[in-house]
């Protein structure tokens, strides 16, 4: 029977997110993730990783990343520079092509986790780019003429902060999860996992000061779990009074 994802010691699951991430892996799609930021979208990840046992691949997307540079990436540069010098290594192209994040994981020698973070950066025709390979785990490389194939299908984990809207026809291929924020008897268990010394009262009255603060009319950017873990610690490090 294969193992299922029921969180970890440092990551509190809801039983929903447990439910999405073993669907997703059941249903060998990409689960795509959304959510505000700081709600533990790419952490997730990290996590199902380190709970299945499973090598993972991160791939970090900016505004300027291409689908192809996932795959591959041709350095032509390295090649004219080592044809100048007289290299005999010229006469292989394979010797400067350079494998992507998507490359390394068909390449493993196990399933691996993979993630594609904040794909929302990217340019719109970036997902639709990658249909192709996600559906059928393949790809082709034109300077050497081969067909790279995933020797394992991997756990493909898609993060969005909702920054645009995603294309139908790559949102179809997903198995898609929202993250809702953490209401206060989870953010309490998630505040457990970081900081299980903590005292009631300390915990109480800043979870009192957090969630009032976010229920500021007109706050453009909400505080988040990790803001208030890092409020939390500057507390402890300063040694202030719950009463203060």
């Amino acid at each position: 029977m294969s193992q299922k994802f029921t969180g970890t010691e440092r990551y509190v699951a809801t039983e929903d997110l447990m439910m999405a991430v073993n669907a997703a892996v059941t249903l060998a799609r990409p689960l795509l993730v959304k959510g505000e930021p700081g709600t533990g979208k790419t952490q997730l990840a990290e996590e199902v990783a380190a709970a299945l046992d499973k090598p993972l691949h991160r791939w970090h997307v900016k505004s300027t990343t291409k689908a192809q540079h996932g795959l591959y990436e041709y350095d032509a540069v390295s090649r004219l520079r080592d044809s100048q010098l007289g290299d005999a290594k010229v006469h292989d192209i394979g010797n400067y092509i350079v494998k992507g994040r998507l490359w390394e994981a068909f390449d493993s020698d196990r399933q691996a986790v993979l993630l594609i973070d904040e794909i929302d950066k990217a340019d719109i025709e970036f997902p639709n780019d990658l249909l192709l390979e996600l559906d059928r785990m393949e790809f082709f490389v034109h300077e050497t003429r081969e067909l790279v194939q995933a020797r394992h299908r991997p756990v493909v984990v898609i993060t969005s902060n909702n920054e645009k809207e995603l294309p139908d026809a790559f949102l179809r291929r997903c198995f898609f999860h929202f993250i809702r924020f953490p209401d206060a008897e989870t953010m309490t268990r998630i505040v457990a996992v970081h900081f299980p010394d903590l005292k009631r009262e300390l915990l109480s009255e800043a979870l009192t000061a957090f969630y009032k603060l976010r229920d500021v009319p007109g706050l453009k950017k909400k505080p988040s779990t990790s803001e208030l873990l890092d409020w939390l610690k500057l507390l402890l490090a300063e040694d202030v009074p719950p009463e203060a």
